[in-house]
C-alpha cells in the first residue's frame, strides 16, 4: 500500500491518511462507547438478577421441605422469561420453571435444564444460552444458612443485547455519515490549502521551459507575492523558489557578462598582438625585397621595438592568467616606503616634464608581507598611468602612511581626470579612453592592462584599491595589511615629506 501511494499526488495521500486516521479514531470511540454501555447494562442486569435471586431464596425459605416450591415465580410483577430453580447440595436441579407470557409458570424441558447444569451456588454471575428461551444472566445462592435452601434465578438478556445491537447500528451510521462529511470537508480544505503549492509548481514548470542556455535571461516568472508568506510551508517554498530564480538570473547574467568580457578581451588581445606582428612582418618584407626606401638599422630598431612591445603585452597577459589561477606569490617583508621612493625616481627619469613628489607620512615602518617586485610594479603602473594620461607640468604626488594597521599608498595628480563614463570600468582589462585604439606611438597610451594588473596584484596581497576622480584631482588609494600590528602614533614626531622635482 505504501509503495502504491508513493506514486500518488500529495492531495491523494493526505486524504488517504486523514481518512484512515479518522476511521481509526471513530472505530476506537465506537468500540469504547459500546464496551462501556455494555458494561453498564450488564451491571444493571446483574443487580436485578441479584435482587431476584434474593427474593427467590426468601420465598423458598418459607417452605424448605418442599423441594418443588417456586412460589417466587407466582408473585405478581415478575417479567416474562424469568426462570428459577431449586438445587440440592450437589448443585443438581430439583425443579426449574420459567415465567410465561400471560400464563402460569412452565417447567423447563430436559434440554433447557441441561443448559443450567454446573452452576454452583456461590453468587457468581453466569451467562447461559437456554434452548428455546434465549440468553440468560444467571446466578445461584444458598447453603450458608441453617435451612440450607439453594436457589437459582436468571433473567433474559434480550433487552441488553437488543440495545447493544441498536447502539452498534447507530454508531456505524453516525461514523459513516461523519467520515463522509469529514472526508468532503478535508478534500475541500486540502484542495484550497494546496492551491499555492500548485501555483508554485506551475511557476517552476514555466521557468524550466525558459531558454536559459541562450539569449539574455531576464524577466523570469516569479511566484506571486501572496504565495510567499513565510508563515506557511507553501509560502516558504514559494519564497525559496523566488530566491532561487533571482540567483539563477543573476548567475546567468554574470556568466553572460563574463562571456562578453572574455570575447572583448580576446578581441582586444588579438588586436594588440596583431599590431606589432603586422609591423614586424612589414619591415621583414621590406628587408626581404632589398628596397632602398628604408635603412636596415632603422628597420631592425622598429622590429626590436615592436617585439619588445609584444613581449610586454604577452608577459602582462601571462601575469594576469597566473593571478586568476590563484598561484601563490613570493612572500617576504617589504618596505613600502622604499618601494614607492624607487618608483618615483624611475618615474622622474621617464617623465621629466612632470612634477613628481614623494610624501612619507610615517610614524612607524610601512612593512607588508608580499612580493616586492610585484608591489613595485603596482606603484610603477600607477605612476606611468599618471604620466601617460596627464599633460606636461602636471604634479603627481605619491604618499605612504600607516592607518589602523593598514599601509595606505596614494597616487594623486592635478590632471584633467578620468572621464565619468570610464570611471566604473577603469580597473577592467583593456579599458582605455582611446576606444578606437588609434595611437601614433607607444607613448600615446598603453594596452589597457596596467590598472587591471594593479588590481589583481593588490587583491592577491589581500588588499583593496579605489579611485576618485574629478577635473583637477585624481587619486588612487591602495590599502594593504601590515606585516605586524602598527604601534600607536606618537604625536610629537613630525611628518617626513620629501619632494622631488624634475
Amino acid at each position: 500500500m505504501t509503495v502504491r501511494l508513493r506514486g500518488r499526488s500529495l492531495r491523494t495521500r493526505l486524504l488517504f491518511f486523514i481518512g484512515v486516521t479518522l476511521a481509526v479514531v471513530c472505530g476506537a470511540m465506537a468500540v469504547t462507547t459500546i464496551f462501556a454501555q455494555q458494561r453498564y447494562l450488564l451491571g444493571s442486569l446483574d443487580d436485578r438478577v441479584a435482587n431476584a435471586v434474593a427474593r427467590s431464596q426468601g420465598g423458598a425459605a418459607l417452605h424448605p421441605d418442599l423441594e418443588s416450591n417456586l412460589g417466587f415465580l407466582n408473585e405478581s410483577g415478575q417479567p416474562a422469561g424469568t426462570l428459577a430453580a431449586r438445587l440440592d447440595a450437589d448443585g443438581t436441579l430439583l425443579t426449574a420453571q420459567v415465567v410465561a407470557q400471560d400464563a402460569a409458570p412452565q417447567n423447563l424441558t430436559h434440554a433447557q435444564r441441561s443448559a443450567l447444569a454446573g452452576i454452583r451456588a456461590d453468587g457468581r454471575m453466569h451467562t447461559r444460552t437456554v434452548p428455546g428461551l434465549g440468553t440468560y444472566r444467571i446466578t445461584a445462592i444458598g447453603g450458608t444458612s441453617d435451612n440450607g435452601v439453594r436457589v437459582l434465578t436468571g433473567l433474559p438478556m434480550d433487552d441488553v443485547q437488543n440495545m447493544i445491537r441498536g447502539l452498534v447500528v447507530v454508531e456505524a451510521v453516525v461514523a459513516a455519515v461523519g467520515l463522509t462529511i469529514a472526508g468532503c470537508l478535508c478534500a475541500v480544505v486540502i484542495r484550497r490549502q494546496l492551491r499555492p503549492l500548485g501555483r508554485v509548481a506551475a511557476t517552476a514548470v514555466e521557468v524550466s521551459r525558459a531558454p536559459l542556455g541562450r539569449g539574455a535571461v531576464v524577466g523570469l516568472t516569479r511566484v506571486p507575492e501572496r504565495d510567499t508568506d513565510p508563515g506557511s510551508e507553501a509560502g516558504q517554498v514559494g519564497a525559496a523558489l523566488n530566491r532561487m530564480i533571482d540567483h539563477v538570473e543573476s548567475s546567468l547574467a554574470e556568466r553572460q557578462a563574463g562571456e562578453e568580457r572574455m570575447r572583448r578581451f580576446l578581441a582586444d588581445a588579438s588586436h594588440e598582438l596583431r599590431t606589432p606582428l603586422a609591423s614586424i612582418a612589414g619591415y621583414a618584407e621590406l628587408m626581404n625585397r632589398g628596397t632602398q626606401r628604408i635603412e636596415p638599422a632603422m628597420a631592425w630598431r622598429r622590429v626590436s621595438a615592436e617585439s619588445a612591445r609584444m613581449t610586454g603585452l604577452v608577459e602582462d597577459l601571462l601575469l594576469l592568467a597566473r593571478l586568476d589561477e590563484g598561484r601563490p606569490l613570493q612572500s617576504a617583508e617589504v618596505d613600502l616606503a622604499a618601494v614607492v621612493a624607487e618608483s618615483v625616481w624611475d618615474a622622474r627619469a621617464a617623465g621629466e616634464h612632470h612634477n613628481w613628489q614623494l610624501a612619507l607620512l610615517l610614524d612607524s615602518p610601512a612593512l607588508v608581507s608580499g612580493d616586492e617586485a610585484r608591489l613595485h610594479q603596482v606603484v610603477a603602473n600607477l605612476l606611468a598611468n599618471a604620466r601617460v594620461h596627464t599633460p606636461a607640468g602636471t604634479t603627481v604626488v605619491a604618499s605612504v602612511e600607516v592607518v589602523d594597521e593598514r599601509c595606505v599608498i596614494r597616487v594623486r595628480d592635478d590632471g584633467p581626470g578620468i572621464p565619468p563614463h570610464l570611471l566604473p570600468s577603469v580597473f577592467e582589462r583593456f579599458t582605455r579612453a582611446d576606444t578606437s585604439r588609434a595611437r601614433t606611438s607607444p607613448q600615446d597610451g598603453g594596452s589597457g592592462l596596467g590598472l587591471a594588473i594593479v588590481t589583481a596584484i593588490v587583491t592577491a596581497h589581500g588588499g583593496s584599491i579605489d579611485v576618485q576622480s574629478a577635473p583637477g584631482h585624481t587619486e588612487f588609494t591602495i590599502e594593504l595589511p601590515t606585516a605586524t600590528p602598527a604601534p600607536q602614533p606618537t604625536p610629537t614626531r613630525p611628518d617626513l615629506r620629501t619632494t622631488i622635482r624634475s
